[in-house]
């Protein structure tokens, strides 16, 4: 994977999300509204800054976006269902796939994730959802499974996911390397013609 100009990748974003069109879905056809923006692995840090700054381009124009960090939102999880130290625990005594399985347990996609998600975008009004921290995730919260769930639970916003990866509009690769499940829902925001 090659290293990009982040400075112009994310102009695009912002002026892809600040399209009227965008914010209501209008272009879509009645598909799903989620969106992938990938990047290279090693320009996290950077990434993480432009999101940030991408943030804040957006709210000054009026635009509310609703953003997740998938894995501070698992740490929470995990300290809210058992605790920290508790989890740490199970991870010095158990092997790697009882531990993996204990913290999917924890994180429960479908009773706890999902609907944490769903919580923060209504807790105010917002315009769109954006979630990072994907790779930060990998192995116990895989993409696809995020997205699918995501369906039937904040489809009344567009929603962007940043992935550390590839996304050739049928499958996700995370890092490049790690071939996820196919995943045909989401448009690259990237090759998105304005």
């Amino acid at each position: 994977m090659i290293e990009e100009q982040l400075h112009k990748k994310f102009d695009h974003i912002f002026e892809v999300i600040s399209t009227p069109t965008f914010l209501s879905m209008e272009a879509l056809g009645g598909e799903v509204p989620f969106w992938i923006s990938t990047y290279n692995p090693t320009q996290e840090t950077d990434v993480n800054t432009e999101i940030h700054n991408l943030t804040k381009r957006l709210k000054n124009n009026g635009i509310n976006p609703c953003v997740i960090n998938l894995f501070e939102l698992s740490i929470k999880l995990v300290e809210k269902h058992i605790g920290l130290e508790k989890m740490l625990m199970v991870e010095k005594r158990k092997s790697k796939k009882k531990f993996k399985k204990a913290l999917q347990s924890t994180i429960n996609i479908h009773e706890r994730l999902i609907p944490a998600i769903r919580e923060q975008v209504e807790s105010k009004d917002h315009d769109l959802l954006m979630i990072h921290g994907v790779g930060a995730t990998f192995p116990f919260i895989r993409s696809h499974t995020v997205l699918n769930n995501l369906q039937s639970s904040v489809k009344d916003i567009p929603t962007l996911m940043f992935f550390p990866g590839v996304f050739n509009g049928e499958s996700l690769e995370l890092f490049g390397l790690l071939k996820d499940d196919n995943y045909y829902r989401a448009f690259n925001i990237d090759d998105y013609k304005l």
